[in-house]
């Protein structure tokens, strides 16, 4: 997943979509627009698969968030120079599934106690972090962090940012929904960067 890796894959242009600021949670009926929360865990392929695995989510988008540069490309990104971290916007319906049930399925697919990095892939744009929108964001956020804290269940701390969320940048449009569309290469990273084996270390199986 890293830059040198990802170049070796890709020879085609990238399409930019335009920035989306974040919105507050909302109901979801047939005319309203699905709630977004914002996280970073590494590689946001994977983030990306791990939360359209979670019902009561609509979608999912790989981007940007975190930075100070704006309309930041992929190299730009990956090459540590604007400051953001790679991230997902994950749309859902608060009728199905809770904010409180995101925020675990965030922590099950991510190593908290790495700072500035995500398993094989290291760097600052690789932080994990939770960009919360609302103050109820904010307290559920840091109210799961600390939880995990008391249960003793690592040795070392947690180094997982919990941060407001910022302007949110779509990614290029060949990152989006990669795993499904380029599923033998994702697999190969996938099991390469050894993410789900430091996962069931940290976690235990799923």
């Amino acid at each position: 997943m890293m830059s040198i890796r990802r170049v070796s894959y890709f020879a085609i242009g990238v399409c930019m979509f335009g920035a989306i600021t974040v919105s507050p949670p909302g109901s979801v009926g047939e005319a309203a627009t699905p709630a977004k929360a914002y996280f970073a865990g590494g590689c946001f392929w994977c983030m990306e698969e791990a939360f359209e695995k979670v019902e009561g989510v609509v979608s999912v988008v790989s981007g940007y968030m975190g930075g100070t540069v704006s309309d930041p490309t992929y190299e730009q990104v990956s090459a540590g120079r604007t400051g953001h971290a790679e991230a997902v916007e994950v749309s859902y319906d608060p009728a199905k599934v809770s904010y409180q049930k995101l925020l675990e399925a965030f922590w099950r697919n991510i190593d908290p106690v790495t700072p500035n990095a995500q398993f094989c892939d290291h760097g600052s744009q690789y932080r994990s972090a939770v960009f919360y929108g609302t103050e109820e964001e904010q307290r559920l956020s840091e109210e799961s962090k600390s939880s995990i804290e008391r249960s003793k269940r690592f040795s070392a701390p947690i180094v997982t940012q919990l941060v407001k969320a910022s302007t949110f940048y779509p990614a290029e449009d060949y990152h989006q929904d990669y795993y499904k569309k380029n599923p033998v290469r994702y697999k190969y990273y996938k099991f390469s960067c050894g993410r789900a084996q430091r996962l069931e270390a940290l976690w235990g199986k799923s």
